[in-house]
């Protein structure tokens, strides 16, 4: 038996474990789960036996204010994605514990509380708070009159309620009620115990001005390299190779982590036999590179040692097309993401079907994203993203002329002040004058900032001349990005009214015990302390 912190790679298995500890409540999405890792990932952990996950444990760290104050589950955990970490919050938040039923005896509740009180410890934080269930409740409402007087009651063992019983015994001490915490928690009637343990060693503190007690646990400097790349007639696709090949390789020898390449920069294969194609004949001749150019990129990554993402290209997925962005990581993996929002165009003259998944994903440099040209015109979009713990967004573009440029770029530039995240763009420039909706380019590529005191005083960390084939690269910190998030002249991510609005990606999938998703809980209706 083992508990760690948890790792990616364990969704899966977490997400069995939160279905069989809960079968009639909605269970979290990956993409919850991924956020809640992503955002903070020392604070979530899990308990390993005989190499099976047979327990979870999901925190946050949150303001004293906020902490003590009135909230609800969805509020303070950010509809569950752990988006509303504070890096400088005093207290360790608990808003998930689970256990799987059949590993119910061997103490794994009791093991994560430890784990998790060493955190704090470990953080130098004030301690801990959460807000635990008290399924007693319902049915002794009547004898009581009040949720207050029950809990009083259990403080007193007077009487005993599984679950708060087990959590004053493990040393937590009874701050009062908190009413409207989970409201689908018909047991509980939509009250929570509030609780909190008191960090013994935190009077031994000394704060060291200027540095937080959590810190990154990745590099603090990332170099992004933004390609803009010319479209002109090439005679094979070895041409095309050497060309990219170039920029991969200048690129890394500036020690760039990424390279991003334009939205369908691949058209530049349609002029080697320069036929004369009508749109859906040339589009789909183009997937006929997919493979090639994917076996390319690929090897280049790993060649050079730089996570590239490589614009997109068109892609047979079963009997339709879709425009997919391919990113290729230095470890040799790749990750495909589909454009969600084909344009007008798109789906008229080729037929292009959108995408229907959107995941952040994990590199060396921390979580990035990816949005192809039109779907960064969308909030929603980079709001999931931002809540599964993004901190970097790359969007390869590519317009014909200055106003659908111009729409890509304020749309990019409000993306990062509105989620304070980086955001990387790369267009096409130059001209094919036989390849039809796809013969005329307009691009200013760049890489923008939250516009704060911190970052630089147009919010563009660097970019280019419009029009002209050129790279611009800039590094961007991390712990600035963080910084900003948390004592920024604004602070977007924490100040978001997560009792009014949240971004909920696609209808959740049915329980097999047959219960309806549809309507789903506020914030997943999580049952966040029972053990």
């Amino acid at each position: 038996m083992i508990v760690r912190t948890a790792k990616l790679s364990d969704i899966p298995a977490i997400n069995r474990v939160v279905q069989r500890t809960y079968p009639k409540m909605d269970d979290y999405s990956f993409d919850e789960l991924r956020g809640q890792i992503n955002n903070f990932p020392d604070g979530q952990l899990v308990a390993v036996y005989e190499d099976e996950v047979v327990g979870y444990c999901a925190t946050i760290c949150l303001p004293e204010e906020q902490v003590m104050g009135q909230h609800s589950w969805a509020q303070i955990s950010g509809n569950g994605y752990g988006s509303t970490h504070d890096i400088d919050g005093d207290y360790l938040y608990g808003y998930e514990i689970c256990v799987d039923p059949d590993a119910r005896g061997l103490r794994i509740g009791r093991r994560l509380y430890r784990e998790r009180e060493a955190l704090a410890v470990k953080l130098g934080l004030k301690g801990i708070v959460f807000v635990g269930r008290i399924p007693g409740l319902r049915r002794r409402y009547k004898q009581f009159g009040s949720a207050q007087a029950y809990v009083e009651a259990v403080a007193d063992k007077s009487i005993r309620d599984r679950v708060l019983s087990f959590q004053l015994s493990q040393g937590y001490e009874l701050l009062g009620v908190m009413k409207g915490y989970l409201p689908d928690d018909r047991d509980s009637m939509g009250y929570g115990a509030h609780l909190i343990w008191r960090n013994p060693e935190y009077k031994y503190r000394e704060d060291v001005v200027g540095d937080s007690h959590v810190h990154l646990q990745r590099r603090n400097t990332v170099r992004i390299a933004t390609v803009q790349y010319m479209q002109r007639a090439v005679d094979s696709f070895d041409e095309f190779a050497q060309i990219v090949t170039y920029f991969v390789r200048e690129t890394a020898d500036a020690k760039s982590d990424f390279v991003v390449f334009p939205e369908l920069f691949t058209v530049q294969l349609l002029s080697i036999k320069n036929e004369e194609l009508r749109h859906r004949a040339a589009i789909w001749r183009l997937a006929d590179f997919t493979d090639d150019f994917r076996e390319l990129m690929a090897d280049l990554a790993v060649r050079f040692n730089i996570n590239i993402i490589a614009g997109s290209t068109p892609t047979v997925v079963g009997e339709e097309l879709q425009n997919i962005a391919y990113v290729y990581l230095r470890d040799g993996s790749e990750h495909l993401q589909p454009k969600i929002h084909p344009t007008p165009g798109e789906r008229h003259y080729w037929n292009i079907e959108g995408g229907s998944s959107l995941n952040a994903i994990e590199t060396d440099c921390g979580p990035i994203g990816v949005l192809v040209c039109y779907d960064s015109e969308f909030p929603e979009l980079s709001r999931h993203l931002a809540d599964q713990g993004i901190n970097i967004l790359f969007v390869p573009f590519s317009t014909e002329d200055r106003a659908g440029y111009l729409r890509v770029r304020y749309s990019a530039h409000a993306r990062a002040v509105e989620n304070q995240i980086y955001v990387a763009t790369s267009g096409n420039t130059g001209n094919l004058p036989r390849v039809h909706a796809m013969d005329l380019h307009y691009a200013q590529s760049g890489i923008f900032t939250p516009c704060d005191f911190a970052f630089a005083r147009d919010g563009i960390a660097a970019d280019t001349t419009a029009n002209a084939e050129q790279v611009a690269i800039a590094d961007v910190r991390l712990d600035t990005l963080h910084e900003a998030r948390t004592s920024g002249s604004v602070q977007n991510m924490l100040d978001r009214r997560h009792d009014l609005y949240r971004v909920q990606w696609k209808p959740r999938r049915p329980k097999s015990t047959g219960a309806s998703t549809t309507g789903a809980k506020p914030g997943g209706a999580r049952s966040t302390t029972k053990s």
